[in-house]
């Protein structure tokens, strides 16, 4: 029995213990590990180190002549690729070796001794910023001090010395409690006399681990190999982005006007780029060049995201641009006094800053968005992505506030871990186990009324715990990235009747005062119109375009313009006329705007027919030229959106088609006699002349007597029911 004796075995899928004997040869002793490890007798290679020195061949020697004794370990690679499994075992105990592509050679031996060999494989290609930073010295340099250094120039004391990271990063917690940024975390982990040889970046998994064979799957049984660990909150001391910066205030004023024109909320997705934050050692910094609003259905108190067919097309706009989805947006804003512009102040600490359903719903967002990272078995670690809140500050002002949640509530989120509470927006929920999910406990600190340090469990749970602050700023110099001086219409707001059609298109060439047609198309929702429209996109022919545009390029604008594909847009902008903004405007061509003919075709703007000149009706569907169908918002809502149609529709249309006129009527008189004891009625009688305009006519508040006067102080649009009784009539609702 003294004979016997355990060797441990490790290999990159794990470790196991082999029994042996002291008199056993080496062949015999290299099969039993072939079988336990599922190889053949060729397939792999035993060494006494880990860095592959000593080999063990298959020989007759005994065990006990190698000097193996009990307890000993010993390292298996597999021989088919020695490289890719060596830095496999390293998962655990990395080295001191850097595997950073195209890096010199001054750099890559100032970085080597700083950052451990990659964990998982070289294939994993991380973000050009973490590149550029893993390259970096990293060092804090200082001036001399005329105070405390009392040596010559070319001297260097203790009191103006470079500063190491990991020095600085003691300095800076203690004297500022803040976060550090992740490339200075990675420094503090790979630094000091072992290099980071023990320092490893895991994933929290909140799932029982699969193959354990011990015992029957969940709900039958679970063991503490398979058993996912306890987790106990802690305030993260790193974040993946440092700061936010918007390019100018344009972006962040036009995403505004959604709300400021309907009082509903809205959401945006934040397309930019990451850049180095030279304020904070080894710092990011997530720079937003354009907001894209995608389909959502908003009202004052919430928002529901809807299916996205034009996603995949805009993130590949995006990068073409030399742009990515950095984050995303949304706005809490209630209105205070509307006469002198001032918003609630409702996020502070006696509310919360980001409720339970937002913390979700951003790690949510940064699970699809991982941040690459070859120090991670898995390939990845926590994420870049951020979440910027408009909601009101302290001075009843909009503030924009940016955050990120921790890597611990990724893991609660993405392992369906995390619920929201009902009635408190400040609290989450850790869900029981059920038979269907194991869910680990999950526990944080607080102090008690006594002073003392307690572990409370996550049942509810304070989302200060989850989140990550990053500070939101605007630069005083503005940047451009798209510089185009008119406005586009942003895609997904038909309720505002800002729509994306070809008429828009007309009517924006034609206000464009500017000669360089760069700047013309330079505006990235223009750019999603010309990708996503239907009548002719240009996905696969406007890359030199985007090029252009990303490099600020005129010249390969200008043989863009040149294309077949330019000369078809401008011949349908043409065909649907634009409205200049005086009555000599510029056309799609670049010269003065001649008036409509007609005897061109015409496109139907409800179901974008080409109908032949001269008609009126469209052929397709029999709605007049120029009818644009009012959204029930519209119609609800006159004071806040214009309807479209004419004023001597249908009125004027009624034997073109009785039955429709027909419906149509009586739809409308039957919301306005519904809707009619909610209002009080000023009306007045209207004249032929004026009912004959093609937009909505405006009823001047001094036209009219006081008696007549409404509680008003601005111009009151017309609805349509005012129309098809003839009479001009202005209602408030009471």
């Amino acid at each position: 029995m003294a004979d016997n004796i355990i060797i441990r075995v490790q290999s990159p899928d794990g470790m196991k213990k082999i029994p042996a004997t002291k008199r056993e040869t080496v062949a015999a002793f290299i099969k039993k590990v072939g079988n336990e490890f599922g190889f053949n007798s060729n397939g792999f290679s035993i060494y006494l180190n880990r860095n592959k020195t000593g080999e063990i061949l298959s020989q007759n020697k005994t065990l006990s002549l190698l000097k193996i004794k009990h307890g000993d370990m010993l390292y298996l690679f597999p021989s088919g690729s020695p490289s890719s499994s060596a830095e496999v075992m390293d998962t655990a105990t990395p080295h001191s070796s850097s595997s950073m592509p195209s890096v010199s050679s001054s750099s890559s031996s100032a970085s080597s001794s700083m950052i451990p060999r990659s964990f998982s494989a070289p294939q994993v290609q991380e973000d050009e910023i973490d590149q550029y930073l893993t390259k970096q010295d990293g060092k804090i340099y200082r001036n001399k001090d005329p105070q405390l250094c009392h040596h010559g120039s070319l001297g260097k004391c203790v009191h103006c010395v470079p500063l190491e990271v990991r020095e600085f990063i003691f300095v800076f917690l203690i004297s500022y409690r803040d976060h550090m940024s992740f490339h200075a975390y990675l420094r503090k982990l790979t630094g000091g006399a072992d290099k980071g040889k023990f320092a490893a970046l895991e994933n929290i998994s909140c799932k029982i681990k699969s193959g354990c064979e011990g015992h029957p799957p969940w709900p039958e049984g679970i063991c503490t190999k398979c058993q996912p660990s306890a987790i106990t909150l802690n305030r993260q001391k790193y974040r993946h982005v440092d700061n936010i910066m918007f390019e100018n205030h344009t972006i962040a004023d036009r995403f505004l006007d959604f709300w400021r024109k309907t009082g509903s909320q809205r959401m945006g997705y934040l397309y930019g780029r990451y850049t180095e934050h030279k304020d904070i050692p080894l710092g990011i910094r997530a720079e937003v060049a354009a907001i894209y609003e995608p389909p959502q259905n908003a009202t004052q108190n919430s928002l529901e995201l809807v299916d996205d067919p034009k996603a995949a097309a805009v993130d590949e706009i995006a990068a073409k641009l030399g742009l990515c989805k950095v984050g995303w947006i949304f706005t809490d804003l209630l209105s205070e006094d509307t006469r002198i512009g001032t918003v609630r102040y409702t996020r502070n600490n006696d509310s919360h800053y980001l409720s339970a359903e937002e913390c979700i719903t951003a790690g949510y967002f940064q699970n699809l968005h991982s941040n690459p990272c070859r120090l991670s078995r898995d390939g990845h670690f926590g994420s870049k992505f951020v979440t910027v809140v408009a909601t009101g500050g302290p001075d009843n002002q909009v503030h924009f506030e940016g955050y990120q949640v921790s890597n611990q509530c990724m893991a609660l989120v993405r392992d369906e871990c995390l619920l929201p509470c009902k009635d408190a927006p400040e609290l989450g929920y850790a869900k029981e186990s059920s038979p269907e999910q194991y869910v680990p406990d999950v526990f944080f600190k607080d102090t008690d009324k006594f002073g003392n340090d307690v572990t409370f469990l996550a049942r509810p749970l304070p989302v200060e715990y989850l989140i990550i602050d990053i500070t939101t700023t605007f630069p005083k110099d503005p940047q451009y990235t798209f510089c185009s001086t008119q406005r586009f219409p942003i895609e997904n707001r038909e309720i505002l009747g800002e729509t994306q059609d070809f008429h828009s298109l007309a009517t924006y060439l034609s206000q464009c005062t500017s000669t360089a047609f760069l700047d013309i198309v330079s505006d990235f929702h223009l750019l999603l119109f010309l990708v996503t429209n239907e009548v002719m996109p240009l996905r696969d022919s406007i890359g030199l375009l985007l090029d252009a545009v990303r490099t600020s390029n005129e010249d390969l604008a200008q043989t863009w313009k040149k294309s077949e594909q330019w000369a078809t847009i401008e011949q349908l902008c043409s065909t649907v006329g634009g409205q200049p903004s005086s009555s000599q405007g510029y056309g799609a061509m670049g010269g003065p705007s001649a008036p409509a003919s007609s005897s061109a075709m015409w496109s139907c703007l409800h179901c974008t027919f080409m109908n032949q000149p001269g008609t009126e009706h469209c052929e397709m569907c029999s709605l007049p030229r120029g009818y644009q169908p009012p959204s029930l918002h519209a119609l609800l809502c006159p004071d806040l959106i214009p309807l479209s149609p004419p004023l001597n529709w249908p009125i004027t249309s009624l034997h073109q088609d009785p039955l429709r006129d027909l419906d149509a009527l009586f739809f409308y008189f039957f919301l306005f006699f519904t809707l009619s004891p909610h209002f009080e009625a000023s009306v007045l009688p209207i004249s032929q002349a004026a009912v004959s305009s093609e937009r909505d006519a405006l009823v001047s508040i001094h036209s009219m007597s006081k008696s007549t006067k409404p509680k008003l102080s601005t111009s009151v649009p017309l609805s349509l029911s005012q129309r098809l009784l003839g009479n001009r009539a202005v209602y408030k609702y009471i």
